[in-house]
């Protein structure tokens, strides 16, 4: 499987411009159990991830 590119994600983007925008509820809809978006999270640091988590609203 390739890397995650969580990161450069328009879908991501397209929420933090806009979190009430289609593409950005579906984005944040899909993080919840997207297995890119779990390794993504496990390959940051523990202060990088809990800086997203704290961004996004995202339990451990």
């Amino acid at each position: 499987m390739s890397e995650p590119r969580c990161a450069t994600c328009a879908f991501r983007a397209k929420y933090d411009n806009n979190p009430k925008s289609i593409l950005g509820r579906i984005w944040r809809w899909h993080i919840g159990f997207c297995p890119g978006w779990k390794g993504y999270m496990k390959s940051l640091s523990d202060k990088e991830r809990k800086k997203i988590q704290k961004k996004y609203g995202l339990k451990k």
